[in-house]
C-alpha cells in the first residue's frame, strides 16, 4: 500500500496560499495580450477544418445569433487566451467549457431533479480558475445581452466568484466521502446554501427552476419517430435530423459502423448496464445536429426498441476530438478522446448517465473517437432570456456552487480554498476579468460578422 501521508487541512491551505507568489490573486483580473498576428476568425476556420464541411455554415449562423451564442462557440479562442495569462498550478479535472448554458436540470438514476454541469466535450486537466473565468465571463456576457448596466454585469460576475470561493471552502472542510456523495439535487443545493441565501433568494431558486424548458422523454421520443411499414423509424428533418439512409454527404459513419461502435461501447459499461442494454435492439440511426460549439462534429442518434414498438430508447453517439485545453497547451492526451470525456464526466458530475461509455472505430484510414450516452433523460435547460438581474444572480450562484463541488471531488479543494482565501481580493479580480473578457468577446463577435461580409465564412441559408 502507498504509505504517503495525505496533506492535512492546514498543509493544503498553506500549499494553496503559496501559489499566490507565482500567481497573485489580483493578477487573475488581467486579460492577456494576443500575438500581433492572432486572428480569431482564422482560428475558428482552422477549428472547422476538422469538422464536417456541410455543417460549417450552420455553425457560424448559430454563433452569430447574439454575443452569448458566439461565446458558446468560442471555447478554443478563450483557452488560447487563458494559456497566455498568469495561472496557478492548482490543476484539477475541469469542464473546459463551463459557461452558464452548460449547466442543466435533469433526472438522476434515482429520478431526482438534479442540477449539474452537463457538457464535457472539452473536459481535461487544467487550472481550476479557467473554469471559473469561463463561468463568470458568460454571466457578464449574458447580463450584457439582457441590457443590464456595467455595474449590474460586474455585480453578477463578482457574486458568482464569491459563491465559488465560499463553496470550495465549505467543501474543503468536509470529509472526503461527504464531498464525493454531495448531490446536486435542488433540495440539497437549497439546504447547503440555506445559511448563505436570504429567505427571499431561496424562493427565487424555485423561480429559476420554473424558467426551465424541459423535455418529457416520451414526448421527445415521439417527435423523433415516424411509423414505417417495418415499425418505428427516425423522422427525416434535414439538416438537423437525417436518417443515415437519407444522408448523402460523405464522411459520416454507416449503419454498419454504428453497430460495431455500439457493440464495442457496451463493453465499457458495468455488467448490470450491459444486461439492461442487451434487452434493446437497434432499429435505426440518424445524424443529429446539436448545440452551438459542437456543430460540425459528428453526432448520431440510434433508435432502439425494448419490449415492443411502444418501448423506445435513444442513444446519442457523439464524436470526441482533442479538447481545446489540450490544443491550447499543446498537450498530448493520455487516453482516447471518447474515454477522456467519459472519465472527466464521471469524476465531475455527481450523478452521471448510467449509459455513459465510449469506443473508437477505424474509418477512412484513421481512427475516430466517440462517447455514448442517453439522448434525453428528462433534461431541461434554463431559459436565460427570461431571467431578470436578481434571478441571474441566483442562477450564477447555483452554477458556482455546482462548479466548486465538481472541482472539490478531485481532492484539491483545500489548496484552492487556501489560494482564494477569506477576503474578496479574488472575487474582485475575477469580476474585473469577466468585464474585460466580455469586451474581447464582443470584439471577436464583430470580427466574425465582418468575415461574413468579406466572404471568408458562409452562413446557412
Amino acid at each position: 500500500m502507498d504509505t504517503t501521508a495525505p496533506l492535512t487541512p492546514d498543509e493544503s491551505k498553506t500549499r494553496g496560499q503559496a501559489q499566490r507568489e507565482a500567481a497573485p490573486r489580483g493578477a487573475m483580473a488581467k486579460v492577456s495580450e494576443r500575438p500581433a498576428d492572432y486572428d480569431p476568425v482564422s482560428r475558428l476556420i482552422w477549428q472547422g477544418e476538422s469538422r464536417q464541411p456541410d455543417l460549417l455554415s450552420l455553425r457560424y449562423s448559430r454563433m452569430l445569433v447574439d454575443p452569448l451564442s458566439f461565446y458558446r462557440g468560442n471555447a478554443l479562442l478563450m483557452a488560447e487566451d487563458l494559456v497566455r495569462e498568469s495561472n496557478s498550478s492548482l490543476e484539477v479535472q475541469i469542464c473546459g467549457d463551463a459557461h452558464l448554458a452548460n449547466f442543466n436540470l435533469f433526472s438522476s438514476p434515482e429520478r431526482r431533479l438534479v442540477f449539474d454541469v452537463n457538457d464535457f466535450d472539452e473536459t481535461d486537466q487544467g487550472p481550476f480558475e479557467w473554469d471559473l473565468k469561463r463561468l463568470v465571463t458568460s454571466l457578464a456576457v449574458a447580463s450584457s445581452h439582457l441590457g443590464h448596466s456595467d455595474a449590474q454585469q460586474e455585480r453578477i460576475a463578482r457574486t458568482a466568484a464569491q459563491e465559488y470561493r465560499l463553496s470550495i471552502r465549505r467543501f474543503a472542510g468536509e470529509d472526503r466521502l461527504a464531498t464525493w456523495y454531495s448531490t446536486s439535487d435542488i433540495d440539497a443545493v437549497v439546504t447547503d446554501l440555506g445559511g448563505f441565501f436570504t429567505e427571499n433568494a431561496i424562493h427565487r431558486i424555485d423561480h429559476v427552476v420554473a424558467f426551465a424548458s424541459g423535455r418529457d422523454t416520451r414526448k421527445a421520443f415521439a417527435k423523433l419517430m415516424v411509423d414505417d411499414k417495418d415499425g418505428p423509424r427516425i423522422v427525416n428533418r434535414p439538416p438537423l435530423l437525417v436518417p443515415l439512409e437519407d444522408l448523402h454527404e460523405s464522411g459520416y459513419l454507416t449503419t454498419g459502423d454504428l453497430k460495431r461502435l455500439i457493440a464495442g461501447y457496451t463493453r465499457t459499461l458495468s455488467h448490470d448496464r450491459q444486461v439492461l442494454l442487451s434487452q434493446f435492439t437497434p432499429v435505426d440511426a440518424a445524424r443529429k445536429v446539436v448545440g452551438v460549439g459542437s456543430v460540425g462534429t459528428e453526432c448520431y442518434v440510434v433508435l432502439l426498441l425494448g419490449r415492443d414498438e411502444f418501448d423506445p430508447f435513444f442513444l446519442q453517439v457523439k464524436q470526441a476530438g482533442a479538447s481545446v485545453i489540450a490544443t491550447a497547451t499543446s498537450r498530448e492526451s493520455v487516453m482516447p478522446a471518447g474515454e477522456r470525456v467519459v472519465q472527466g464526466q464521471r469524476l465531475m458530475q455527481a450523478t452521471p448517465d448510467v449509459f455513459l461509455g465510449w469506443h473508437s472505430v477505424k474509418k477512412g484510414g484513421s481512427t475516430r473517437h466517440y462517447y455514448v450516452r442517453q439522448l434525453y433523460d428528462n433534461k431541461a435547460a434554463i431559459a436565460i432570456d427570461r431571467l431578470d438581474e436578481s434571478l441571474l444572480v441566483t442562477y450564477g450562484r447555483l452554477c458556482a456552487w455546482t462548479l466548486a463541488r465538481a472541482h472539490a471531488r478531485g481532492g484539491r479543494g483545500g489548496e484552492i480554498a487556501g489560494y482564494l482565501g477569506k477576503s474578496d481580493v479574488a472575487d474582485d479580480a475575477f469580476a474585473e476579468f469577466a468585464m474585460a473578457y466580455r469586451d474581447r468577446t464582443l470584439s471577436d463577435f464583430a470580427a466574425l460578422k465582418s468575415a461574413v461580409k468579406e466572404g471568408r465564412v458562409t452562413l446557412a441559408t
